[in-house]
């Protein structure tokens, strides 16, 4: 392929004292060669037209991450769980009978392992719910003995109802990609699983707005959407497995939030099952659904569906989801820089900003202890050609995503961004994206990061958030603090790497240990939520606190804030039986009926 580079770049080049230099076809541009050859590459980038097809940099292919995969090796034990709740009912074969009876199809919508004593269904195998009961990282196990999965609206409210007569607890599941423990049982409770509820309800091509119900999976949405010229406003490497209403329950982020805001501005109605006595279905913005429908301006009333965006299922069941979806760009670049420290990161993140203003989409960091992970245990290839000097200062990376509907506008906004950054010297090294297979390439160096981490050992997960200057140092914290104990030398602990999202601040910091042990996670807890608080930051960013922090909430909110958070969570579920003892601290502390109630 012959680059012509124009008329100010080859002035640039002049200037600078290098000439312009072409990159072999099927090869990623490399960056170090000179400022002018930056741009030249810049606007040869192939910026493809998206609608109607994939496109790459929107419909990554999910890794691990989203795969329900367990270890042979023990699961993780932390502290003693909160003790089951006496009176909640145990599962019996009547309350299965009653269940079935409020389902459609009840061989292939409920699952369990109780035998029927006039023989009318047939008992599963205690492995055929391991899937269902245990978290995809195998740190989570439950033993619910019965799996439901309704397909309608009105059979979730039913079983809701019956649950709450009964005192049944509920365990609402998703995709089961979570990483807090939220969508598995602790002990023995019902799993309502939305895999039933996967259809597509109406899309206006004109607003770009979507309905759904909310075990559609993520992955299944980009590809309806795309044909049409739309995308989903969030992408998940687990989007081929989570579901759209997993994604609200947790405020799920990615890739895309410093693009497209969070699922708190792009979610527009939700239709919700709340666990009383009638099984109440709350339809809020919903179209069909009484009431005003999906609007982006609706001013009446308190915004109740806020609630249910990261309330991970303690409200209620999520069955229906109403989302504004942007328009598929039709030109993209992808570039992965090399810069020295951290401080470097930040340059780049402010220098991006300025140049490439609104085409900018993703904006990622990881650290050269992540990539060489990556490098070691996916058979990735570094798209480097130099790698530091022993003793030297390890580098950063970052990744810089645009999309946009201009080309030419594009391309030259990244070129005058990159001859920026090689004049002032702020990047040392990187690589420009020629093609859909080289997109794929750089991003997996981001994205295969949880995947290697996961090979290498067993992999204490912790995203973060707090203000960007701030977001490394509590990486090197951790180094330091478990070369004091002791634990990288006994090989307790085999690496620690650092990587996330800088355009909103989030930090996820993979401790990767040899197994599970309760000597690493007492030296990582509760220090690691103490670290996080000194730096005004979030114990969690977007993976929600589930059973694994919500004893540590009160690092993140304040007592009077917890305290109003327990009365809206009695207000909607006033016999607590969605996800007890996650969320928020145990539910003895919890009174959600009097004594006088609970023995009736």
């Amino acid at each position: 392929m012959t680059v012509r580079p124009t008329q100010s770049m080859q002035a640039t080049a002049r200037a600078v004292g290098q000439s312009v230099r072409t990159p072999r076809a099927g090869r990623a541009a490399p960056l170090r060669q000179s400022a002018a050859s930056i741009s030249a590459a810049a606007a040869a980038s192939t910026s493809k037209t998206l609608a109607g097809r994939a496109c790459s940099a929107m419909m990554r292919r999910p890794l691990a991450a989203g795969l329900r995969t367990f270890a042979t090796t023990p699961a993780r034990r932390a502290e003693p769980p909160p003790p089951r709740r006496p009176d909640f009912k145990k599962l019996d074969a009547a309350d299965v009978a009653h269940l079935r009876s409020v389902l459609a199809s009840p061989d292939s919508s409920l699952v369990t392992t109780i035998p029927a004593p006039n023989g009318e269904w047939q008992a599963c195998a205690q492995d055929d719910l391991v899937s269902y009961n245990s978290d995809w990282m195998d740190k989570y196990h439950g033993h619910s003995p019965v799996l439901v999965k309704p397909k309608s609206t009105q059979e979730v409210s039913q079983v809701l109802q019956y649950c709450y007569q009964k005192r049944i607890a509920v365990v609402p599941q998703g995709g089961n990609t979570g990483l807090v423990g939220g969508g598995v049982p602790l002990y023995d409770e019902l799993i309502l699983s939305t895999e039933g509820l996967n259809q597509i309800r109406d899309f206006d091509d004109v607003s770009g707005i979507l309905t759904a119900d909310a075990g559609a999976i993520l992955e299944s949405l980009s590809n309806f959407l795309h044909p049409k010229g739309y995308m989903m406003p969030l992408d998940l490497g687990a989007k081929g497995s989570c579901h759209i209403g997993g994604n609200i329950s947790t405020n799920a982020g990615g890739l895309r939030l410093l693009r497209y805001g969070s699922l708190h501005g792009t979610v527009l109605g939700i239709e919700a099952v709340l666990p009383d006595e009638k099984g109440t279905v709350l339809s809020i913005n919903m179209p069909g659904g009484g009431g005003a429908g999906a609007l982006r301006k609706d001013n009446t009333g308190y915004d109740l569906k806020q609630l249910f965006i990261g309330a991970e299922g303690t409200l209620g069941v999520v069955t229906g989801v109403s989302i504004l979806t942007p328009r598929l760009p039709s030109a993209y670049n992808v570039a992965v820089l090399s810069v020295p420290d951290f401080k470097s990161v930040q340059t780049v993140f402010k220098e991006t900003r300025t140049h490439l203003g609104e085409i900018l989409s993703a904006f990622e960091f990881f650290d050269h202890e992540g990539l060489e992970m990556v490098l070691e245990h996916t058979g990735a290839q570094s798209p480097f050609e130099s790698q530091p000097e022993e003793g030297a200062e390890r580098p950063f990376y970052v990744l810089i995503e645009t999309s946009g509907s201009n080309k030419d506008h594009d391309d030259e906004k990244l070129g005058g961004l990159l001859e920026s950054l090689l004049e002032n010297g702020t990047i040392s090294d990187g690589t420009l994206a020629q093609d859909e297979t080289q997109v794929q390439s750089l991003w997996s160096l981001r994205e295969s990061l949880p995947e290697a981490a996961g090979k290498l050992g067993r992999v204490y997960k912790y995203d973060l958030s707090m203000p960007v200057k701030d977001m490394y140092s509590l990486v090197e914290e951790a180094r330091e603090r478990f070369a004091e104990k002791g634990l990288d030398k006994d090989g307790s602990i085999k690496t620690t790497v650092g990587y996330g999202h800088i355009g909103d601040g989030n930090l996820h910091i993979n401790i990767v240990a040899k197994d599970w042990d309760p000597k690493v996670e007492k030296t990582i807890e509760p220090w690691i939520y103490e670290a996080t608080a000194k730096r005004n930051g979030s114990i969690s960013a977007e993976h929600g606190l589930g059973l694994m922090k919500a004893p540590y909430v009160g690092y993140s909110k304040t007592e009077p804030a917890i305290a109003v958070m327990q009365q809206i969570r009695r207000l909607f579920d006033p016999r607590g039986i969605l996800s007890p003892a996650k969320y928020l601290p145990q539910a003895s502390e919890l009174p959600f009926q009097s004594e006088e109630e609970r023995v009736q």
